[in-house]
C-alpha cells in the first residue's frame, strides 16, 4: 500500500457509503455562480505570503485546534487552502480528511509533507459525498463567511459530524471595527467578495441558528479581527 493508501481507502469506503462514486474532485461550480473559486484559483500561488500576515492568530488556532483532536479521531477539513493547517494537525488524528473547491489550492497543498494520515481531495463544502455520522471533528477556518450560502456548508458538517462530533470554525468577523471594514472594502476591490460582513456576536448567533450549540469562544485581535469557535450539533 503506498503512503497515502490508508487514507485513501478510509475516503473511498465512506465516500461509497454515501451512495455516490469515490472521486478526488468532487466540485462542480453550477453555471451562473459567484463563489470566489476563479479568485483562489488565481490566488493558490501566493495564498501563503498573504496569510502570514495574519501568523500569530493562526499560531493560537492552531494551539487550540491540537488540544481538542487526538489520535483516535476521523477528522474533515472544509477550505483547507494550501494545507497550512492541515500538514500540522494530521500527525495528532487518526486520518485527516482535507479538501478544498479549488483544484490549485489542492494542487499545493498536495505539495506540502505528505502522511498516511492525510488525504487532500477537491470538494463542495456545500456537497459533500461522505456518508451520515462520518467524522468526529470538522474544521472549516476562515471560510464561512466568503461563502454565499453558508448555512448549506452548515447542513452538510451537521450531516457528516458523528452524533457527539466537533465542530472547529474560526471566521475572520473583520466588520466589527472601523479598520476591519476597510480591509474588506480594499479586498473586495481587488476582486474577492465578502458574502458575510458578521460581527463577533453576530457570527456565533449565526451557528446557532443553524442547528449548533457554542461550547467554546474567543475573538482575536490583528490586521483582521477572527472569532474562534467550537460547537456541536443541537439536541432535538
Amino acid at each position: 500500500m503506498s503512503e497515502a493508501g490508508c487514507a485513501t481507502d478510509f475516503v473511498r469506503k465512506y465516500t461509497l457509503a454515501s451512495g455516490g462514486p469515490y472521486c478526488d474532485c468532487g466540485y462542480r461550480k453550477k453555471p451562473g455562480r459567484n463563489d470566489n473559486k476563479g479568485f483562489w484559483d488565481r490566488w493558490a500561488k501566493r495564498y501563503d505570503r498573504t496569510i502570514a500576515i495574519e501568523k500569530n492568530t493562526y499560531v493560537q488556532i492552531l494551539r487550540r485546534m491540537k488540544k481538542k483532536l487526538d489520535r483516535e479521531m476521523y477528522v474533515l477539513e472544509l477550505a483547507c487552502g494550501t494545507g497550512v493547517l492541515s500538514a500540522q494537525l494530521a500527525g495528532g488524528v487518526k486520518m485527516l480528511e482535507a479538501t478544498d473547491f479549488s483544484e490549485k489550492m489542492i494542487e499545493k497543498a498536495k505539495q506540502r509533507a505528505h502522511s498516511s494520515r492525510l488525504h487532500y481531495s477537491v470538494q463542495d463544502a456545500t456537497a459533500l459525498p461522505y456518508a451520515p455520522g462520518t467524522f468526529d471533528a470538522v474544521i472549516i477556518s476562515n471560510a464561512l463567511h466568503i461563502m454565499p450560502s453558508p448555512e448549506k456548508a452548515l447542513a452538510e458538517i451537521r450531516r457528516v459530524l458523528k452524533p457527539d462530533g466537533i465542530l472547529i470554525a474560526p471566521t475572520f468577523t473583520a466588520a466589527g471595527s472601523i479598520f476591519g471594514r476597510l480591509k474588506i472594502r480594499v479586498m473586495e476591490l481587488s476582486g474577492f467578495q465578502v458574502f458575510h460582513k458578521w460581527k463577533p456576536q453576530e457570527y456565533l448567533d449565526f451557528l446557532k441558528a443553524n442547528g449548533f450549540t457554542v461550547t467554546d469562544k474567543e475573538v482575536y485581535g490583528g490586521a483582521l479581527a477572527l472569532t474562534y469557535a467550537e460547537a456541536k450539533v443541537k439536541k432535538v
